[in-house]
């Protein structure tokens, strides 16, 4: 990863609901954790993830690596932080890593490839994302 990358670090709670019958959050929630965190990134950043859309540019995930380290429960705080790289002129990876906030123990790393595409799918370059990287 590139040390000119941009940190952001976004706070959760964890809600009864996300956990299953083990108690612990299930795997497929920490996606939505994720998801919800690289939008309120972009957000923070002055972008509005609809009118990116409406524009005709969609921000669509290409790739998702998740190495769990550890499981949150029921009411534990936690936190997102988060890291962008520029792969290239369409790709960007969201370095984002999960943290208990009590014990700041690392629960989650992932890797988030997200690619630029008009409506039919075809790539074209998100010229706003450089907003998102630290000059």
């Amino acid at each position: 990863m590139e040390s000119d990358t941009l940190r952001h670090r976004i706070y959760f709670d964890v809600r009864d609901y996300e956990c299953d019958m083990q108690g612990i959050v299930n795997n497929a929630v920490y996606q939505n954790y994720l998801e919800h965190a690289r939008h309120q990134f972009i957000k923070d950043r002055g972008l509005d993830f609809a009118a990116i859309t409406q524009q005709g540019i969609h921000l669509v995930l290409m790739k998702a690596e998740l190495e769990y380290k550890g499981s949150l429960r029921s009411g534990d705080a936690f936190y997102i932080d988060i890291q962008v790289e520029r792969l290239s002129r369409l790709k960007l990876v969201f370095h984002q890593q999960v943290y208990r906030s009590v014990d700041n123990r690392l629960m989650l790393n992932a890797n988030m490839t997200v690619t630029s595409t008009n409506k039919e799918g075809r790539p074209v370059v998100f010229e706003q994302a450089d907003v998102l990287l630290d000059k």
